[in-house]
């Protein structure tokens, strides 16, 4: 497809993240950009803000004529987007171009050298990171990114045309439509078995990426990874590529690395979280790899602010701390309560816990359990359903029940803002990819008028 005979791009679930970057770039390259999306959030207001028309009801009327000529009209959809819908449907019937998001990113980014980040854990950190890394050294990239980066209020980051930076989303294969030169895959835990139904079939998937990068000196991947081979990166480990001797030093996470026989220190991120050290070490092999040198990765290392949703401190006073993240996977759970539980040793810390899909629950029920007793008190929401209708038995009792933490309550949405000003914790932990993060704002300011 030549992207320079498209004149209007029109996206079917333009609120979702990945959806969203892309938008963002048709529209900085002068295509007309509009869209459809279930519910308006704060990234579908700030879409708009930056002049893209987006509407909530799914009817025919709501398209614009500027987009119902099939001769200049791209159509970009979401797998998340049920196949009844009107609009999508029209489109398919009538001879648009009608192409899933990971194919459109597959074509822009398939004329640039490519740095792709992959993993089912960690790929927008790390992502963000590099991201960041190489625009602050002035590198000509653009950053196609599942998070929005803190400082600069987007998820595309860059505006350089000889280089990309992706976020590999494992989602419905969608990283098999990439082109990469540079990639790391950070891990492939099991996720999205409603997809991919084993968890062989995820990591084979995973193989089949990693295949794609011929020169294994360009491809990194956390040890312990099995099947892939590649250069191994570790944390405290026995990799060629280790981070170790990780410190505190006035409010920073600092480590030292060994880069294949070479020694680095004090590399410095205000991100905590030994995960988040993983994610560091990853981005630097990257960064260096593309040709930047140790001080270039280190200073941008060190001015990186993080990402929204990513353990974003929402309040931080000496009474009162509250942090929103993203996390909706066992090993993301336990990664956030690591981090969380050593900044804050001898503080009470609460956990609000939203699962996200009945499937994911119902799949991964045991290791939600487990890594939610690591929280002495926690608030659990009753699951968000997103694209899936409710499978027998599987609810938020079965997974209370499970979970063996002193405290634990079950509440409704509605219930949560009200049961936490009158119960305000020392530390707050908002935590699930749903509808929560929405009400974190509320949650805020609440509190924050209660102190």
């Amino acid at each position: 497809m030549n992207l320079k005979q498209i004149n209007n791009v029109f996206f079917i679930g333009i609120g979702g993240i990945g959806m969203s970057a892309i938008a963002r770039y048709f529209k900085r390259i002068g295509k007309n950009v509009a869209g459809y999306d279930k519910t308006p959030t704060q990234l579908t207001h700030e879409l708009e803000a930056e002049g893209i028309a987006i509407h909530y009801t799914d009817n025919l009327q709501n398209i614009s004529p500027d987009f119902k000529n099939s001769e200049d009209t791209l159509v970009v959809y979401t797998p998340a987007v049920p196949k009844h819908h009107a609009e999508l449907n029209y489109f398919q019937n009538n001879g648009f171009a009608v192409k899933k998001r990971a194919e459109v990113l597959g074509i822009i980014t398939q004329n640039s050298f490519s740095l792709a980040v992959a993993g089912t854990h960690g790929k927008t950190t790390t992502s963000s990171m590099l991201a960041h890394i190489l625009v602050a050294a002035n590198a000509p990239v653009t950053a196609f990114l599942g998070g929005v980066v803190e400082g600069y209020d987007t998820n595309l980051i860059g505006n350089g045309t000889d280089a990309t930076v992706v976020e590999a989303d494992e989602f419905d294969r969608s990283f098999l439509h990439l082109h990469p030169n540079i990639a790391c895959v950070i891990s492939d835990d099991a996720d999205h078995l409603d997809i991919y139904g084993t968890n062989d079939a995820i990591k084979s998937s995973f193989a089949e990426f990693a295949a794609k990068i011929t020169d294994k000196n360009h491809l990194f991947i956390a040890q312990g990874i099995e099947n892939i081979n590649g250069t191994e990166v570790s944390v405290n480990g026995t990799a060629v590529i280790n981070a170790h001797n990780l410190r505190f030093e006035n409010g920073k996470r600092v480590f030292d690395l060994v880069f294949k026989g070479e020694k680095i220190t004090d590399i410095k991120l205000l991100m905590p979280g030994e995960h988040n050290v993983l994610n560091a070490t990853l981005a630097f092999a990257m960064a260096k790899t593309y040709g930047l040198s140790n001080e270039e990765i280190k200073s941008g290392l060190d001015s990186f602010k993080g990402i929204r949703r990513r353990f974003s401190f929402k309040i931080n006073t000496e009474n009162l701390v509250m942090i929103d993240d993203y996390a909706h996977h066992p090993t993301e759970i336990k990664a956030v309560s690591q981090a969380v539980h050593e900044m804050y040793p001898n503080k009470k810390i609460t956990a609000v816990f939203q699962p996200h899909l009945f499937s994911r629950t119902r799949d991964f029920m045991d290791g939600f359990a487990e890594s939610l007793s690591t929280f002495n008190n926690l608030i659990l929401l009753e699951i968000y359903p997103a694209r899936e209708f409710p499978i027998e038995n599987i609810n938020s009792t079965m997974l209370i029940n499970k979970i063996k933490s002193p405290f634990k309550i079950l509440l409704q949405k509605e219930e949560l803002v009200t049961y936490l000003t009158k119960n305000t914790p020392e530390v707050l932990l908002i935590i699930g990819a749903g509808d929560v993060g929405e009400m974190v704002d509320e949650i805020k300011n609440k509190l924050e008028k209660n102190n």
